[in-house]
């Protein structure tokens, strides 16, 4: 029991005993929002005294008896602990069950009826949610645009900074419930493949417009160079998809360097690439790859400046399709993610505490269950201070659950998100949202910061409320403020402590206590759902991070494409899955289709049976062997320069010649190196 802290205005108290904990499990039938069955949970009831006089009384006879025990402050406000024989007395008779309110109003008691009971409602269904909207751009040309964007005084039903906005842990909750079905959204029969889903989220348009644009941006640059390129000659569909793939399977078998993939060495260079085409047809596709019409690119400061214009075609259809394919779950989060480059960057965020120091940052909405990412915006800028930074995480949020309004969704995010404006606004929209928050932002309340509450122990954390908004001062390792509108306050769990679990997992009892299954510190119920939930970003970022697809380069726009072809393939590799159960595309023949088994199918159905210049020179070399003047090979001049001799080349040797093959298109030495080469 927490230590009464007399001349301090601190709401309830809200913790457990040991003996509590014991006695009070309850099925995981009827577990809260989203949490394992595993968490055993309870709900210590809010008891207020009657006057300061009994307050007074009764900490002089916990004082006498020896007891520690919660206090009341100078202003009233009640502390809800109890001595722990009484908890315990009062959780083991029947005090800690959870009335759950399916309606749209929750129920209301009497003040002796809720401090027997508290009333939290529950749902397991989804809703569909669809939108059409583009990404966002903070520059800072859109400054003064971005703080009149914001208008947080719009989003306050009351001053959230008055003395009188919050008040005692006793309020209902209502909480509504989800009736729709949610997951994957295809037509696709069970003899679709990894490319199939591919295709739902990339389309073949998109492979269109990169042909289109990238041949435009090659005759661009030749044009404002004033040379031609020998060595380029326009690209199509096929060559594309084929070029994508091998990005793709570059993230599988990786190397240090691109070249190496085309070297002679038999234990270095990959065969399959040396196929499909050239190192040389490689580079120029990398050095003209395009997305945008560059002639058509407005300057800073010009009418129509966006600071995403080479990427917004990807953008504009990678969104969309994202969105439509997967139909959210309940429970989402909202969480950022980094993307590593080399170079200097304006747009690179240094990050000095992350394990990734500097990279692009993305705002993500995933799914909290299996990790699918809805939505991505990506991130240009920085916040000045503390309100500006509140200001970016209010819009960010906002702009990533557009369309879900009216759908009773739960979104999770983190402490450079969560304010009580951004909550207020989210509640009103009909979404739910939980994280932890900086106990200094604008709303929160005073008595819960950390100069008020002073040194908390480990467990012991007190609660203020307002309808479904519920603010949380709590000491896990450290102290923890959170705000939340999707939990009942006074609600306590005990996760499972894993590491001494498994520890004991030998032993075999029926009972909790000699099974070995050791109980941590009780969390309140806000803290518990975010534990249980904020994993959704961290999920897809796993998936993604296993194979990087792109090389490095010094174009950051290119960072941002290749993200996105990676982040295509997640989600379809995770609606391949919940389709399918699990069960492998035909033909395959492993035990599990794991995402490793999905990106080299993928890579190779791009890939098809594409053969570029090298790759048909080749094959037309080994049919044309036996008699190669026969088929049109002979020796003549290639060019006024002399280059290396192909076959002396391949022998570790160095001699250069005018002469060659023109059909095999390689320079060869006036001797015995035409014959042999082409044997």
């Amino acid at each position: 029991m927490a230590t009464a802290r007399k001349g301090r205005e601190l709401f309830t108290i809200l913790e457990t005993s040991a003996d509590a904990e014991s006695s009070t499990a309850c099925d995981g039938r009827d577990s809260p929002l989203n949490l394992s069955a595993d968490v055993k949970w309870f709900e210590i009831p809010y008891r207020k005294p009657d006057s300061d006089e009994e307050e007074e009384v009764r900490e002089e006879e916990e004082e006498d008896d020896g007891g520690v025990g919660g206090g009341e402050g100078e202003n009233g406000f009640a502390a809800a602990a109890a001595e722990p024989a009484d908890a315990a007395s009062f959780i083991a008779g029947g005090g800690c069950n959870i009335i759950l309110v399916t309606g749209s109003n929750g129920i209301a008691h009497d003040e002796e009826e809720y401090a027997e009971d508290c009333y939290y409602s529950t749902s397991t269904n989804c809703s569909d949610a669809t939108s059409n909207d583009s990404d966002i751009d903070f520059s800072d040309l859109e400054e003064e645009e971005r703080r009149s964007f914001f208008c947080f005084g719009d989003d306050l039903d009351d001053d959230c900074a008055s003395p009188d906005f919050w008040g005692e842990p006793d309020q209902v909750i209502s909480i509504e419930p989800f009736s729709a079905v949610c997951g994957p959204q295809h037509s696709l029969g069970d003899d679709a493949d990894t490319r199939d889903y591919f295709r739902i989220l990339f389309p073949d348009s998109l492979f269109e417009h990169m042909v289109e644009q990238t041949n435009k941006y090659a005759l661009y640059r030749q044009r404002r160079s004033g040379k031609s390129d020998p060595h380029w000659h326009p690209t199509d569909v096929r060559e594309m998809k084929a070029y994508v793939g091998l990005n793709i399977l570059m993230g599988i078998n990786q190397l240090p360097d691109t070249g190496m993939y085309w070297a002679s060495d038999i234990f270095i260079g990959n065969a399959g690439f040396k196929k499909t085409m050239t190192a040389r047809r490689f580079e120029k596709l990398t050095q003209y790859l395009q997305l945008c019409d560059r002639e058509f690119e407005p300057g800073r400061g010009e009418r129509g400046y966006d600071g995403l214009f080479k990427v917004r075609p990807l953008l504009d259809v990678v969104e969309n399709t994202m969105w439509d394919a997967y139909v959210p779950n309940r429970c989402l989060t909202v969480d950022k993610c980094s993307i590593v480059t080399k170079g200097r960057f304006s747009p690179a965020q240094c990050m000095p505490a992350k394990p990734l120091r500097k990279g692009l940052t993305v705002w993500m909405l995933c799914d909290s269950r299996s990790g699918y990412c809805h939505r991505a915006k990506i991130y240009v800028g920085r916040p000045v201070d503390d309100e500006v930074a509140a200001s970016v995480g209010y819009r960010a949020v906002t702009s990533l659950v557009r369309g879900l309004e009216g759908q009773f969704h739960h979104v999770f995010m983190d402490s450079f998100f969560t304010s009580v404006p951004l909550l207020q606004r989210l509640l009103r929209n009909g979404i739910y949202a939980c994280g932890p928050t900086q106990p200094g932002r604008k709303g929160y309340p005073e008595v819960l910061r950390p100069r008020n509450v002073g040194k908390l122990s480990q467990g012991e954390f007190y609660q203020c409320q307002r309808g479904n908004l519920v603010a949380t001062v709590t000491r896990d390792l450290k102290v923890v403020s959170c705000l939340s509108t999707n939990s009942a306050p006074g609600i306590v769990g005990i996760s499972p402590d894993q590491r001494e679990g498994e520890a004991h997992g030998d032993e075999e009892s029926d009972s909790v206590e000699s099974s070995g299954a050791s109980y941590g510190m009780p969390r309140p119920l806000p803290l518990l759902l975010y534990q249980e939930n904020m994993r959704g970003v961290d999920l897809c970022d796993q998936l993604r991070e296993c194979y990087q697809v792109g090389r490095p380069c010094k174009k950051w726009w290119r960072y941002f494409l290749w993200f996105y072809v990676n982040l295509c393939i997640v989600n379809a590799y995770i609606i391949q899955r919940e389709s399918r159960g699990g069960t492998p595309p035909a033909g395959f023949n492993g035990k599990q289709f794991t995402q490793r088994h999905f990106r080299v199918r993928l890579a190779q159905q791009l890939i098809g049976d594409y053969q570029g210049a090298r790759g048909m020179e080749r094959a037309a070399r080994k049919r044309h062997a036996d008699s190669p003047v026969e088929y049109g090979h002979r020796l003549e001049r290639m060019s006024e320069r002399s280059r290396r001799c192909r076959n002396c080349t391949n022998k570790g040797l160095r001699h250069e010649s005018v002469f060659g093959c023109k059909i095999c298109n390689v320079h060869l030495c006036r001797g015995g190196c035409f014959s042999e080469f082409h044997k």
